[in-house]
């Protein structure tokens, strides 16, 4: 229903590349029913979605980059997921399956391409197989469409170099340019009269004289914005934009870079679709995989290492002061003094990749470390509690005080929040409409 309505909507209003501007001087304050903080996917997915379902609302979208989808949501593997590592009953279960079936219908409506690849999570000794069972049947309580254990003969059927014992095949698993998705529904947003302002850092709210838009948005360089309500979505500055309204600095953003490999062109086709192992559920994150790309490159990772700087791709990127941030967190270092040895042996490994090949070739043994170059990275935006957890589930907040109230933060989207994207948004839109009650 929502998509029918979206695409009868977006015919009656013509599109634009409208280039709002912005004043300094009072008489010419830009003023918004919502802004909505931050141009990631779940950001635009969510502003498209509220202003699609109140198109008499004015609302605007504030990115601090020249580009949407600059870090988390362009920087990541690319692959739809179908929902079966998480807890049933779960709202990512939920989502991630819901977000798997809204997506391909998106891109089959806008002509966006995606290939449906499907994906093996094999396991290759024993030990892995009782993970791979309690793994399908996770899937199957989650609702995931047609996943099949199968033996490892059958593996070669799918991916003709992949060695396993046995292994979970997901044949709706599918791989996109989720960077094409965002500035899609960016497209929607501004079709029904959003406003989108780049190179717009936010940093600071105050309070403003105006009673009917209370919330001024603030930028270090004078920008400035009103709004009778703001929404952030802020990624890996989510815990400090819910910190300038009032709120609780936890649960705390901690950076984790993820490093991938390539494989040279030559060797491309020796990879069909995705390949993942069966996770360790001793360690919080997937453990190396393969990844083809829309593109026809193939990535292959990612590790997990600490990054020196919030948007710190390499070894080289490095703040200070968010550095220390990171590392004086009780939270940061009750989680690093459980994954000592762990965290040790990914930083070696990002070092000496030919060490990151062995992993690699328990699946495909015809690697060679000759045939894998290093590649893109990546910034996770881990949230951490205070005890070491990472944090698993959303977490919304709002401050206490008169302007605190009229900005609610996404603190944590979790992964997969790039396939969940529209199914995050209908709930962010339900909550924006029950707190401040849109109409």
């Amino acid at each position: 229903m929502f998509s029918k309505h979206l695409t009868k909507t977006l015919k009656n209003v013509p599109y634009s590349m409208r280039k709002p501007s912005y004043s300094t001087a009072k008489e010419s304050i830009p003023k918004y029913d919502v802004v909505v903080v931050g141009g990631g996917i779940v950001g635009v997915a969510s502003a498209r979605e509220c202003l699609c379902r109140h198109p008499h609302l004015k609302m605007a979208i504030v990115e601090k980059e020249s580009k949407l989808a600059m870090h988390q949501s362009g920087h990541n593997s690319g692959v739809i997921h179908a929902g079966i590592y998480y807890k049933p009953g779960s709202l990512k279960a939920k989502l991630c399956v819901e977000g798997l079936q809204l997506t391909y219908s998106y891109c089959d409506e806008r002509k966006i391409p995606y290939k449906k690849v499907g994906k093996l999570i094999v396991a290759t000794n024993e030990g892995e197989l009782s993970n791979l069972l309690d793994l399908y049947e996770r899937g199957q309580k989650n609702n995931v469409k047609d996943l099949e254990i199968i033996d490892g003969d059958k593996i070669k059927t799918y991916e003709p170099k992949c060695t396993g014992i046995k292994a979970l095949w997901s044949p709706h698993t599918g791989i996109i340019d989720f960077i094409v998705v965002c500035n899609s529904y960016a497209k929607d947003f501004q079709s029904v009269g959003g406003d989108i302002f780049y190179n717009f850092h936010v940093n600071g709210f105050s309070e403003a004289p105006d009673a009917d838009y209370p919330v001024c948005i603030e930028t270090k360089s004078g920008e400035t914005l009103q709004a009778k309500y703001v929404l952030t979505c802020g990624g890996l500055y989510s815990d400090i934009l819910a910190e300038l309204s009032g709120c609780s600095r936890d649960p705390r953003i901690v950076p984790f870079r993820g490093e991938y490999l390539l494989l040279t062109p030559e060797k491309q086709s020796i990879i069909k679709g995705n390949i993942y192992p069966v996770p360790d559920p001793r360690f919080p994150f997937l453990g190396v995989h393969f990844t083809p790309r829309m593109d026809g490159s193939v990535w292959l990772g990612p590790n997990a290492v600490l990054a020196f700087k919030r948007e710190g791709y390499t070894w080289f990127d490095i703040n200070l002061s968010e550095l220390w941030d990171a590392l004086q967190y009780s939270g940061f270092r009750k989680l690093a003094s459980k994954f000592v040895m762990a965290g040790t042996e990914e930083m070696i490994k990002s070092i000496f990749t030919s060490l990151r090949v062995k992993d690699l070739q328990k699946f495909v043994p015809d690697l060679a470390a000759s045939d894998i170059t290093r590649g893109p990275t990546g910034v996770r935006a881990q949230a951490l509690d205070k005890d070491g957890n990472l944090v698993d589930d959303f977490v919304f907040d709002m401050g206490d005080s008169k302007l605190g109230k009229r900005i609610l933060h996404c603190r944590n989207a979790p992964s997969p929040g790039a396939t969940s994207s529209q199914a995050i948004a209908k709930m962010i839109a339900d909550k924006l409409e029950e707190q401040f009650k849109l109409s």
